[in-house]
């Protein structure tokens, strides 16, 4: 089943990978028993959701288009491998991305010795603001500089950092689920996400000196 999904993945992706994505969460209880009845619309209908958002994800992480696009059809191939251990209970999405994440974790691992605990995170106390207002402090530094700088600042963060970032502000997931996608406690999201956005202001602040 692998090979036949794998190939019809392959053939879609080169054309919808930079399509516009549906923005509504998947939870329909018919289309996950087609799923697991190994329905190929059901397949197409979730790359033509989740592509571009999906995507986006990977290449924050990884930092390489092409290795992205690879993981992504490593993603719905890994996906219709374990679609029938799926518990409806859980929600999709953030199982789907927790899927692409460990991928994308694989990776980085097996190219330079990653690990996801390459920043020490102890004593670090959470910080409930950002709950409610951590989406104002990332728009003010969109805001604040946009382009070129942004970006450079945020390629240069640990992949730990990008991956909460990415989830939070591009993805607008709640800490609830970033903390089901990366596996981690709520209080350790909150904690990364301190840090990421302290980094990036202080790059960006280094990249406006020079």
């Amino acid at each position: 089943m692998a090979g036949l999904f794998g190939e019809l993945v392959r053939i879609r992706v080169s054309d919808m990978i930079l399509a516009a994505a549906m923005s509504q969460e998947f939870t329909g209880d018919r289309e996950i028993a087609l799923l697991k009845k190994g329905d190929p619309d059901a397949v197409s209908e979730l790359i033509g959701r989740y592509q571009h958002r999906l995507y986006r994800f990977l290449v924050r992480l990884v930092q390489d288009p092409a290795t992205a696009e690879d993981l992504f059809q490593m993603t719905w191939i890994r996906l219709m491998e374990k679609i029938g251990s799926y518990d409806a209970r859980r929600n999709f999405e953030a199982w789907l991305f927790a899927i692409a994440r460990n991928l994308a974790i694989d990776h980085l691992r097996r190219r330079r010795a990653f690990s996801l605990d390459e920043v020490d995170e102890s004593g670090q106390a959470p910080v409930d603001r950002l709950t409610a207002g951590g989406r104002d402090a990332l728009e003010q530094l969109l805001d604040f500089e946009r382009g070129t700088l942004l970006a450079a600042a945020i390629a240069e963060l640990p992949a730990i950092h990008r991956e909460v970032l990415t989830l939070r502000f591009e993805e607008e997931m709640k800490l609830e689920q970033i903390a089901e996608v990366a596996g981690i406690p709520i209080s350790t999201v909150k904690s990364r996400l301190h840090r990421a956005l302290e980094s990036l202001r202080v790059r960006i602040e280094k990249g406006r000196e020079l």
